[in-house]
């Protein structure tokens, strides 16, 4: 029996390959294009014709990819948060013990609003976000990703009461830890982002994070590793780039 196959000649699975390739092509061009124009704009500011404009195309045949600015938008989201949970995966494989896991995770974090600002204020809006009227495929997308961002931290803390490097007493839901490092240490980054304090600066603002990751780290630890009476600072690392 012949093989069923497309106008051009190509075998049906082939063409549907193909046109699904085009398609993510196209979807992350629009994507490109709409970071670019959001975050010299902002995202009140820009228009779906800002964005066609930014990526070449007719605002109808970006209605075809989005169906407004605000899953563009969401899209960005998803591009953010898949970069933190690929940072805080790399990070939890980077240790063998529970306090070296979370320890890592915290400098994941730190680092990732270094390197990706922009990415780092993206998820700082989330919340703001509406929800959408319906859950569609991407709204799915959106939680699975935060689920398995949280999940990271969540292993770390399970790895670490498993392997007794940190605190049963101390932690009485690893869950509810995970989320209390997290928001711990965006207050304070946020804090030294503010531009209206001391702390501002540079070097102030690296040693208060460094210092914070390191007692908040120390303070679900089984024991309180100490260096000549000072905290032991993790070491900073290269990571890769988030953007595409």
């Amino acid at each position: 029996m012949a093989k069923s196959v497309s106008e051009s000649g190509e075998p049906q699975s082939a063409a549907a390959k193909r046109r699904e390739r085009d398609r993510l092509r196209r979807h992350n061009d629009i994507l490109d294009a709409a970071e670019e124009v959001f975050f010299k704009k902002g995202v009140e500011q820009t228009t779906m014709d800002d964005i066609a404009r930014a990526a070449a195309l007719s605002r109808a045949l970006l209605y075809v990819y989005f169906a407004d600015k605000l899953a563009i938008w969401r899209g960005i989201v998803l591009r953010a948060g898949t970069a933190l949970r690929l940072r805080f995966e790399r990070a939890l494989a980077s240790s063998d013990s529970g306090l070296g896991q979370i320890m890592a995770i915290g400098e994941a974090y730190y680092l990732f609003s270094c390197e990706s600002p922009e990415y780092f204020d993206v998820l700082t809006s989330v919340s703001t976000l509406p929800e959408p009227e319906q859950t569609d495929a991407q709204a799915v997308d959106m939680d699975v990703c935060r689920e398995q961002i949280n999940q990271c931290m969540v292993q770390a803390l399970v790895n670490g009461l498993t392997d007794g490097t940190l605190s049963g007493q101390r932690i009485d839901d690893p869950l509810q830890t995970a989320f209390y490092l997290q928001g711990a240490l965006h207050g304070v980054i946020m804090q030294t982002r503010s531009g209206k304090s001391k702390l501002s600066t540079s070097a102030n603002s690296d040693k208060l994070i460094r210092y914070t990751i390191q007692r908040l780290t120390f303070s679900i630890a089984s024991s309180s590793p100490v260096n000549d009476g000072a905290v032991v600072a993790p070491t900073k690392t290269k990571t890769r780039s988030d953007k595409r």
